[in-house]
């Protein structure tokens, strides 16, 4: 394994969780810092980390000198081997945490895991069912215990290298939700006006696809493509993988009763991050607009 100061390593990373809109931040940091080449998630710490520091660096290795580089992988978010393994290599780097209601994000998270073949054709309640039965990263309940995952971030790097945004501030006002990031991460700020990107929804996920098995051969055929950095193939092969990943029924909105269940049974979490944050999150706790969650950028996410 290579000498770590040899090797141009991430400024800052993005940790998620999914479905927070990493995607839109990446599209939009495009072309204003240095990201890995030709892929937006490595996953390294999390799942790649037995290919070595020189495979993880070698994404990096044509970004521009000048500018602060990093990554937005979201599945390191409520992995502790990957904040540990990130502590261990990159020990001054920025943790940025991208939070979105838990309600609107889990119910996401389940229409994710659908599309892209992790589970069948199971209503939300089962799928509620299934992953309260167990532990572990991925867990779409796990994931969504915000203010426990934040505070050991903060406690590994230190609360003034760690920064919380949240899709409410997306939402109400997309150019200073990305001023404050631009900020933490020390990079020119962005006009939004003259972005490509500007408020649009991006990655959404409205369907099922045509077949559950030819989805999961899909994502496990890309998944082995990313690990030989094939990603002309992986990131690129548009058509293959939407022809996979699509074609089945429409994803209805958010059950109502679903909704409230949800939203009493997160109550103590999200009272938890209030208190950690020193923020009101009563929306969080009561509801806003009904489907909001898939109506905003704040829906454009892009956890794997």
């Amino acid at each position: 394994m290579s000498n770590n100061a040899k090797l141009r390593l991430p400024d800052f990373i993005a940790v998620g969780p999914p479905r927070t809109a990493t995607t839109w931040l990446h599209r939009v940091l495009t072309g204003h810092v240095g990201l890995p080449a030709k892929v937006k998630e490595i996953h390294f710490f999390s799942w790649y980390f037995d290919l070595g520091i020189d495979w993880y660096a070698a994404h990096f290795s044509a970004c521009p000198p000048d500018l602060p580089i990093g990554e937005i992988t979201p599945t390191y978010f409520d992995a502790p081997l990957a904040r540990d393994r990130i502590r261990q290599y990159l020990p001054h780097c920025k943790i940025i945490c991208t939070l979105r209601d838990p309600v609107y994000r889990l119910y996401s998270n389940y229409r994710q895991l659908r599309h892209e073949g992790f589970m069948g054709k199971v209503s939300l309640e089962k799928a509620m069912d299934q992953h309260r039965k167990w532990e572990g990263l991925g867990n779409m309940f796990g994931v969504s215990r915000y203010a426990g995952h934040v505070r050991a971030w903060r406690e590994k790097f230190g609360a003034e290298n760690v920064l919380v945004a949240l899709n409410d501030d997306l939402e109400a006002n997309a150019q200073d939700y990305l001023n404050q990031i631009t900020t933490f991460i020390s990079v020119a700020p962005i006009d939004l006006s003259h972005s490509p990107v500007g408020n649009a929804r991006v990655n959404e996920m409205n369907q099922a696809p045509r077949s559950y098995k030819l989805a999961r051969r899909a994502r496990r055929f890309r998944e082995r493509l990313r690990r030989r950095k094939l990603y002309f193939l992986s990131e690129r092969w548009e058509s293959a993988w939407n022809y996979c990943f699509s074609g089945g029924e429409e994803f209805p909105p958010l059950d109502p009763g679903d909704e409230a269940r949800l939203r009493a049974e997160f109550i103590p979490e999200i009272e938890a991050l209030e208190e950690l944050l020193g923020r009101d999150l009563s929306r969080w706790k009561y509801g806003g607009r009904a489907g909001a969650a898939e109506k905003t950028p704040a829906a454009a996410t892009g956890g794997e």
